[in-house]
């Protein structure tokens, strides 16, 4: 009974990562001007240099503002949101299969492990690239989203290693 509940509850976890990761790739991917703007808008680090350009001086080298570029990127960040969110959602199909007897509870911890670390390398590359356009310069709550998203990552990650060691 035990090890039900354990599965199904890293199931659950998984199916909201999944869903919570399609929301944002999927409206990245069909309205991109809704986030494409800011990530441009941190690149160029237009809040920096407006409100705080005595700190922006030290670090103006930084900025990027070959559009073409920027729209690249995006597609980059947008590519890999997709794809993160293909191993959440296979992760959480598996689970229930593991449920239901038809799969294997360690490939489906496995992939679970696979999709929550991509899910967590999607957060941490925002944080490095923020931190490097210094984007807690104007844009503290996409950093604060950033950093606890990485935060749900990285425990999902450790309660699927330790499921996997319960469940062994």
């Amino acid at each position: 009974m035990l090890d039900t509940v354990i599965l199904a509850l890293c199931g659950a976890n998984l199916f909201f990562m999944a869903a919570w990761m399609t929301v944002g790739a999927l409206e990245n991917l069909f309205h991109p001007f809704l986030n494409e703007t800011y990530t441009a808008e941190v690149m160029d680090m237009a809040r920096m240099r407006e409100d705080y350009p005595e700190a922006y001086v030290h670090v103006a080298y930084r900025r990027l503002t070959n559009t073409r570029l920027r729209k690249w990127l995006f597609g980059v960040i947008v590519a890999f949101e997709l794809l993160a969110m293909v191993l959440l959602w296979a992760a959480a199909v598996c689970v229930l299969l593991a449920l239901l007897g038809v799969a294997s509870v360690a490939t489906a911890l496995a992939l679970g492990l696979v999709g929550a670390g991509a899910f967590s390398s999607v957060w941490a590359g925002f944080l490095v690239a923020g931190n490097y356009f210094c984007y807690w310069f104007g844009h503290e709550g996409g950093q604060n989203t950033h950093f606890q998203m990485l935060q749900w990552g990285m425990l999902s990650t450790i309660v699927l290693i330790a499921a996997s060691v319960a469940l062994a």
